[in-house]
């Protein structure tokens, strides 16, 4: 099933993740070989769990997501890559990311420290805390080794997510009051983005290209626009049609998601300055137990 069809269309009680593990068990466990009795045994101290930096390393991730996440696919802008192995095979994948928009959390620095935990998933044979374990290790690691202290996420409603993992991993809740309530149809591809997707480099160069504009190098930069080195006309019809497209593309409304964050310091010490610095400027709210649905 595609992503968009995944999401208008999933309406089980169980989460789209838990129903994808139970989908791939069978071809999961062959590709592995693993046992019935290999699979029972398991433990979280069986698996390794490293920072991976290599091409090949990376391929193999983005492989698995599409077959194992939710969304299916990588987000845009991710900064660290974490894979967990069995006998060296590929059993998780957790991918970190620039924020879509900073938050200020922990105040104005927010966007110093802060990194969102964009995708995740572990192969359906996989012993049942290893996703949390997984999880932890990976935000000690970044804590230990990176600037960054405050891990935000996101569990979708339409997937019948809760949060699970993040409830485990005693993470703050924030409300289901994350992300915008609507996704638009991509005129270039057909896909479901956000609106986001209408300000972004990508989007503005084909714009231009609709436009007649000739892009010019120096116009942007790895992450984003340079609109101080763009002429002001230029900017001017980019930023109008941009609007222009966004209200002629398909609309689809969509519930808001679930947000959670986490907090972690190098120490004790600097963990326990962090949350209460944390808790002293956002509320925290009971964990959802209920599982939503498309609306």
């Amino acid at each position: 099933m595609d992503i968009e069809r995944r999401q208008k269309e999933y309406s089980k009680d169980t989460c789209w993740q838990y129903d994808i593990r139970v989908a791939n068990m069978e071809q999961d466990m062959q590709d592995a070989n693993i046992t019935d009795g290999i699979k029972n045994n398991l433990r979280t101290s069986d698996f390794n769990y490293k920072l991976v930096s290599d091409v090949e390393g990376r391929r193999g991730i983005t492989e698995f997501i599409k077959r194992h996440e939710w969304l299916g696919t990588l987000s845009q802008y991710t900064t660290h890559w974490y894979g967990c192995y069995y006998n060296g095979i590929l059993a998780g994948a957790i991918l970190f990311n620039m924020p879509n928009a900073f938050s200020k959390l922990l105040g104005e620095g927010t966007k110093d420290l802060e990194r969102l935990i964009s995708r995740g998933a572990c192969i359906s044979w996989s012993p049942k805390n290893l996703a949390s374990n997984f999880l932890m290790y990976c935000i000690k690691d970044m804590a230990n080794n990176t600037q960054y202290r405050l891990f935000t996420a996101y569990s979708d409603p339409v997937a019948k997510e809760i949060g699970s993992i993040y409830q485990a991993c005693n993470f703050y809740y924030l409300g289901q009051k994350a992300g915008a309530n609507a996704k638009y149809r991509n005129p270039h591809n057909g896909k479901l983005v956000s609106d986001r997707y209408f300000r972004q480099k990508t989007a503005y160069k084909r714009f231009a290209s609709e436009l007649g504009i000739v892009w010019e190098k120096e116009w942007s930069h790895s992450t984003g626009m340079s609109w101080g080195e763009m002429p002001d006309d230029i900017e001017k019809r980019l930023r109008e049609y941009s609007k222009l497209v966004l209200t002629q593309v398909e609309k689809i409304v969509v519930p808001k998601k679930h947000k959670y964050a986490i907090v972690m310091g190098v120490d004790k010490r600097e963990t326990k300055y962090l949350k209460r610095a944390y808790l002293d400027r956002n509320k925290n709210y009971p964990y959802p137990k209920e599982r939503g649905a498309w609306k």
